[in-house]
C-alpha cells in the first residue's frame, strides 16, 4: 500500500466520518456494559458553529470517544433548541424583508413560516459539527419541539400547577421593548456604562418659593411619577412629609411620602417614586397605596398617560425633556454618572421594568434539594470554584417569570373561560371537560373557551433536557431513561450556570429524585489574545470552518485545547492551530519513516535496542497512568500535552533514534514489531483528541476488517513500571545533550566519532543506556577515570562528572570560566536550601517526606560543588 508523502487532512477527515457513519460506529442501545452518557447543550435552531462551539465539542467528543474506548457504552445525545426569541426575530425579520407584518398573520399563518424557516436553517450547526468530528449518536438526535419533548413541557407545566408551584400574578418584570416579551431575571446582562445623573426640582404645593430636588438618571420617567419620598430619620425634609408637590411639566400634584428603603446619601436623600418603571418604586408604591402610571408602550415609545412626547421612543424622550426642564426652570444641574444598566440577553437592548400578568414557578423550596446535592458533592463542579457561585444563587433564588409573549414556542397550557375564570390541561379535549366540570356546564364546547396566548421560557424546555430526550416525563419507567439516566457529565460554560445547569439540577430532583449528571465541566470563555471577549463587531473571531479548512479538524482541536484550563478564559491563538497541523505533519512523517524500514529475519536484535525499548515500554505505562490521572480530575488540556511530548519528544525524538537502523540498512524483526505495537498504542491514546488522523494511520499499518475502526479497539491499560529505569534515562539524556553542545560549541561535526571519560568508580556506576548514549551520541569508546585529562571538556549530571577529551582544540580559560558559573550556581542553590533547612518552622512543619528531599538536596549539591573545586583545581 502506498503511503502519500504529505497528510490531507479534507480527503481523510471526509473518507473517514462516512466509513464512521456508514458503520454507525456511533450507535447506542442499551446492553450490559456500564452507559456513559453526555447530552450535548442543545446550540440554539437559529446558530452557526462558533469557537465556543468549538471548545465544548472538542471536549464533549473527546470523553465520549475515550469511554467508548475504555469498554463503555457511550451515547452522545444531539440536539437543538428552539430559542423562541432568537427564532421569532429571526422570522419575523424574514417576513419583513417579503413584505409582510406579522400583526397581519394569524397565529396558525406565523407558526406555518417559522417551521419552514426551521427546517430550511435549523440543521446547519449539527451538519458544521460534523466537519469537526463529533461522534454523536445522529439517530437520537432531538429538537426541543419535538413531539415527545413538547408533551414533557406541558405536562411538567401541569404537574408543577397542580402542586401549587405555578401561579400567575401582575409583578414587575423585566421588558424586552424590542422582542416585546417578558425576560427572567437571568436573562439580563448588566453593563456598566456611563450615564447623567440630573437633579430636578418639585415645587412643594401652597408655598411661594419651596422646593424639593431629586437627582434620577432617567428623567422621562418623572411623568409617570406619583409621589416623593424621604427617609423618616432625615431631618431636612421632615416638615415635607404629607405635603404634596407638583411633578414638572404634567404639574400633577403628588405625595411626600416617607420609607426606610430611601439612602439618605444618594443625590439629595430625596427619592422620586415611579411604581410602574422601577421595581423598588413598585414595592414601596404597594406599600403606600400610591397611584401607579404606566406611561410606555410595550415597544418602549411613551404613551396617552405620559402625556407629553407621545409616540416618541423613550431613549428619543430623555433627550427631548431635558430642554423642556431647563427651560421651564426645573432643571437644577446634570453631573456624570457611572451606573449598571440592564441588557437582555438575546437582543441587546435595554430593558424596561414593567408591570405586567405573567406565570411564575415558585423556585425556594424546589432549589432545596439542588442545592444540597451540589454542596455535597453528589454533583460534582470541576473546577469546583463555581460551586460557590452556584450556592449564592440558590440561597437567593427568586420566582422564575416563566412565560413570553411570542408565538414560537411551547404555548401555555391554560385555558381561559367565559367567566375570567381557567383551567389548565395538555389538551383543548381535556380543557373543555375540566371547564363542564368547574362550572357545571355541560353545554360549554370548545368555542366558549380560550388558550392562552403566551408561550413558556425556552429554558423551561432545556431544563428537562436530560430526561425529555429519553423521554423520562412521558414514560418514567422505560428502557432508555432507565439505563441512560443518571447521564455522566455534562460540559458547558459558566456563564449558563443559572439559565440551565442549575435548573437541571431542580428538575432531576423534582421529576426523577435523581441528579440529572455526575459531573459538571464548565469550559472557559473563548477569548483573543488581548482577552477580549470574542464578537463579530469586534471582527477578532475567526469561522470556525475556514480554520478547519486550513489546518484540519485535527490540528485546530488540538489548538484550541493547548489553551484550555478547566474554567478558566481560553485566550485563542491561531498559531496554537497551526501547531495542531504541524503536528500532525510530525505523527505523519514518523509513521511513513517506520513503513520505509525494511527488516530481515537473520539480523539479532542489538542491546541499544533492547535498552531502548525497555525504556519506552515504561514511558508508556507512567504516562498511561498520568493520563489516567488527569482524566479523572478533568484536566483534559494536561491529558493532551501528555499525549503530544509522549508522541512528539519521547517517540518520534528519543526512541526512534535510538532504534532506527542506519541508513539503507534494514531492521531486525523483534524491534521493528514492538515499534508498530507502540505506535498502534500510541494511535489509540492520541484517538479522543485527534481522530481522523489516528483512525488514517491506524488502518494503514496493516490491513483491517471491513466496519473496523480505532475507536472500538481498546484503549491502552498503564501496566507496572521502574521508575528508576526511567530517571536512569533522563541522566543518559542529560548525558548526549551535554555532549552535543560540546559538539555545537567546538564546531565538531556528528559524524565525527568522540571518545567520553567518567569520572566514576566503574564497579558502582549503572551502564543500563551507556549503549544509547554511544549510538546517540557517537561514542567511540567510554573509560572511566579518577581524575580528567586537562585537554578534556567537562560537564555534569548529577553528581558525576563527564569529559570529553578534544586534545589541542580545548580552550582552558573557557572551561574555567564554564566552569566557575556552575560553581556559583551550585553555591547559590545551597544557600537557598540551606536558608529552609537552618529554618525551625520548616523543619517542625514540614511533612518528613519534603525536609528529606531538602536534605537531599544539600547533600547534591555539596557533592558537586565538592567536584567543581578539584576540576577547577587540577586544570589550574
Amino acid at each position: 500500500m502506498e503511503i502519500p508523502s504529505k497528510y490531507s487532512p479534507k480527503d481523510v477527515e471526509k473518507k473517514w466520518y462516512d466509513y464512521w457513519m456508514e458503520h454507525k460506529l456511533f450507535r447506542s442501545v442499551p446492553d450490559k456494559r456500564v452507559p456513559y452518557t453526555i447530552v450535548i447543550p442543545p446550540p440554539n435552531v437559529t446558530g452557526v458553529l462558533h469557537m465556543g462551539h468549538m471548545l465544548n465539542n472538542t471536549i464533549q467528543d473527546i470523553l465520549i470517544r475515550r469511554a467508548r474506548m475504555t469498554g463503555k457504552n457511550a451515547c452522545w445525545v444531539p440536539g437543538t433548541d428552539h430559542a423562541s426569541i432568537a427564532t421569532e426575530a429571526k422570522v419575523v425579520a424574514k417576513l419583513r424583508d417579503e413584505g409582510i407584518n406579522k400583526g397581519d398573520l394569524t397565529r396558525e399563518d406565523f407558526m406555518k413560516h417559522a417551521w419552514e424557516w426551521k427546517e430550511k436553517h435549523g440543521g446547519i450547526i449539527l451538519e458544521q459539527l460534523k466537519k469537526l468530528g463529533a461522534s454523536c449518536d445522529w439517530d437520537r438526535t432531538c429538537f426541543t419541539m419535538d413531539e415527545k419533548l413538547s408533551s414533557s413541557v406541558i405536562k411538567v407545566f401541569i404537574d408543577l400547577y397542580n402542586k401549587g408551584f405555578v401561579y400567575k400574578g401582575v409583578r414587575m418584570v423585566n421588558w424586552d421593548p424590542q422582542a416585546k416579551t417578558a425576560l427572567s431575571d437571568e436573562e439580563v446582562i448588566y453593563k456598566e456604562e456611563k450615564s447623567k445623573l440630573y437633579y430636578i426640582r418639585y415645587k412643594v404645593v401652597g408655598t411661594v418659593d419651596e422646593w424639593l430636588t431629586i437627582a434620577t438618571t432617567r428623567p422621562e420617567t418623572i411623568l409617570g411619577d406619583t409621589a416623593l419620598c424621604i427617609h423618616p430619620a432625615d431631618k431636612r425634609f421632615k416638615k415635607y412629609v404629607g405635603e404634596k408637590v407638583l411633578v414638572p411639566l404634567v404639574e400633577r400634584p403628588v405625595p411626600v411620602i416617607e420609607d426606610d428603603y430611601v439612602d439618605m446619601e444618594f443625590g439629595t436623600g430625596c427619592l422620586k417614586i415611579t411604581p410602574a418603571h422601577d421595581e423598588n418604586d413598585y414595592i414601596i408604591g404597594e406599600k403606600h397605596k400610591l397611584e401607579t402610571i404606566n406611561i410606555f408602550n410595550e415597544d418602549g415609545t411613551l404613551n396617552e398617560s405620559a402625556e407629553l412626547f407621545i409616540g416618541e421612543d423613550r431613549f428619543t424622550a430623555r433627550k427631548l425633556i431635558i430642554p423642556e426642564l431647563e427651560k421651564s426652570g426645573y432643571l437644577v444641574k446634570e453631573e456624570d454618572y457611572v451606573n449598571k444598566i440592564g441588557y437582555s440577553e438575546r437582543t441587546d437592548v435595554v430593558i424596561e421594568p414593567r408591570l405586567s400578568a405573567q406565570w411564575f414557578i415558585k423556585m425556594k423550596d424546589l432549589a432545596k434539594p439542588a442545592l444540597d446535592h451540589v454542596m455535597n458533592d453528589d454533583v460534582k463542579f470541576h473546577p469546583p470554584k463555581f460551586k460557590n457561585l452556584y450556592k449564592h444563587w440558590m440561597e437567593n433564588i427568586r420566582d422564575w417569570c416563566i412565560s413570553r409573549q411570542l408565538w414560537w414556542g411551547h404555548r401555555i397550557p391554560v385555558y381561559y373561560l367565559p367567566g375570567g375564570e381557567y383551567v389548565v390541561a395538555e389538551t383543548i379535549e381535556e380543557a373543555v371537560k375540566l371547564a363542564q366540570e368547574k362550572t357545571n356546564n355541560s353545554k360549554l364546547t370548545e368555542k366558549d373557551i380560550k388558550q392562552d396566548e403566551d408561550v413558556l421560557d425556552t429554558w423551561a424546555s432545556s431544563w428537562l433536557w436530560p430526561i425529555s430526550i429519553f423521554d423520562g416525563i412521558n414514560h418514567p419507567d422505560n428502557e432508555d431513561i432507565n439505563y441512560y439516566y443518571p447521564t455522566s457529565d455534562l460540559v458547558t460554560a459558566p456563564d449558563i450556570i443559572f439559565f440551565w445547569v442549575a435548573r437541571m439540577i431542580i428538575a432531576g430532583f423534582e421529576f426523577r429524585n435523581e441528579k440529572p449528571f455526575d459531573n459538571v465541566y464548565f469550559t472557559g470563555m473563548v477569548r483573543d489574545k488581548l482577552r477580549r471577549k470574542m464578537s463579530k463587531s469586534l471582527g477578532n473571531s475567526p469561522d470556525p470552518l475556514e480554520l478547519i479548512e486550513k489546518y484540519g479538524a485535527d490540528g485546530v482541536r488540538v489548538g484550541m485545547l493547548l489553551c484550555s484550563p478547566a474554567g478558566n478564559d481560553l485566550l485563542f491563538d491561531e498559531s496554537l492551530t497551526e501547531q495542531g497541523r504541524n503536528f500532525c505533519n510530525k505523527l505523519w512523517n514518523t509513521f511513513r519513516l517506520i513503513k520505509g524500514w525494511k527488516t530481515d529475519e537473520k539480523i539479532e536484535q542489538p542491546e541499544v535496542t533492547k535498552q531502548a525499548i525497555a525504556w519506552f515500554e515504561a514511558k508508556l505505562n507512567q504516562s498511561l497512568k498520568l493520563i489516567a490521572d488527569h482524566f479523572s480530575k478533568f484536566r483534559i488540556s494536561s491529558a493532551l500535552m501528555v499525549v503530544y511530548t509522549l508522541i512528539r519528544d519521547e517517540f518520534s525524538g528519543w526512541y526512534l533514534e535510538a532504534v532506527k537502523p542506519e541508513y539503507q540498512k534494514p531492521i531486525d524483526r523483534i524491534t521493528f514489531g514492538k515499534t508498530l505495537d507502540f505506535l498502534n498504542k500510541l494511535l489509540k491514546v492520541l484517538h479522543p483528541f485527534m481522530p481522523f488522523i489516528s483512525e488514517e494511520i491506524y488502518q494503514l499499518i496493516e490491513e483491517r476488517k471491513n466496519g473496523e475502526s480505532i475507536m472500538m479497539s481498546e484503549m491502552p491499560e498503564p501496566g507496572l513500571f521502574d521508575a528508576k529505569l526511567l530517571k536512569e534515562f533522563e541522566k543518559a539524556k542529560e548525558i548526549i545533550a551535554s555532549i552535543r553542545n560540546i559538539r555545537q560549541g567546538k564546531n565538531i561535526p556528528q559524524k565525527e566519532k568522540l571518545n567520553l571519560c567518567v569520572s566514576f568508580n566503574e564497579s558502582k556506576y549503572n551502564k543500563t543506556y551507556l549503549s544509547v548514549v554511544k549510538k546517540l551520541a557517537n561514542i567511540d569508546g567510554i573509560s572511566f577515570a579518577e581524575t580528567i585529562e586537562n585537554d578534556s571538556s567537562s560537564f555534569m549530571v548529577g553528581t558525576v562528572h563527564y569529559s570529553v577529551p578534544l586534545g589541542n582544540s580545548i580552550d582552558v580559560e573557557e572551561e574555567k570560566k564554564k566552569l566557575r558559573e556552575e560553581l556559583g550556581y551550585q553555591q547559590g542553590f545551597l544557600s537557598s536550601v540551606m536558608k529552609k533547612l537552618n529554618n525551625e518552622s520548616f523543619i517542625k512543619n514540614a511533612p518528613e517526606r519534603v525536609v528529606t528531599v531538602e536534605k537531599k538536596k544539600k547533600a547534591d549539591a555539596e557533592e558537586k560543588i565538592k567536584s567543581l573545586k578539584e576540576r577547577l583545581k587540577s586544570i589550574s
